[in-house]
Parts: structure tokens; C-alpha cells; sequence
């Protein structure tokens, strides 16, 4: 089975560059508190470390 992350929204996008906007699309985020599993692989980690004031990892699962 593979590894597994649990990402959680904390920020809003509102007034943020686009790419910061795209970026969440991306993870699959789209609304404050929202979570989503999503596969643990180095793009994915990426594209939290990048918004780290809009995105964090919760949970490591596998």
C-alpha cells in the first residue's frame, strides 16, 4: 500500500497571487478546513512546502 498524506486547508486564497491559488486547486483544496488524502509523493510535498500559510500536512499515514 502506499504512503499516504492528510493535507488540511488553513488559509484563505482571497488576495493571494494566483499561482498560491492555483497551487490549492491543485491539492484538491478549495474551502477553508477541508481535507484531503492524497498520495505521499515528493511533487506533493512541494506544493505544501509552498504554502505553508494556506496548507499543512496533518497526518502520515503507511
Amino acid at each position: 500500500m502506499a504512503k499516504t498524506i492528510v493535507v488540511k486547508q488553513i488559509g484563505s486564497p482571497i488576495r493571494r497571487p494566483a499561482k498560491q491559488r492555483e497551487t490549492l486547486k491543485g491539492l484538491g483544496l478549495n474551502k477553508m478546513h477541508r481535507t484531503r488524502e492524497l498520495e505521499d509523493t515528493p511533487a506533493v510535498r512541494g506544493m505544501v512546502n509552498s504554502i505553508p500559510h494556506l496548507a499543512v500536512i496533518v497526518e502520515e499515514k503507511g
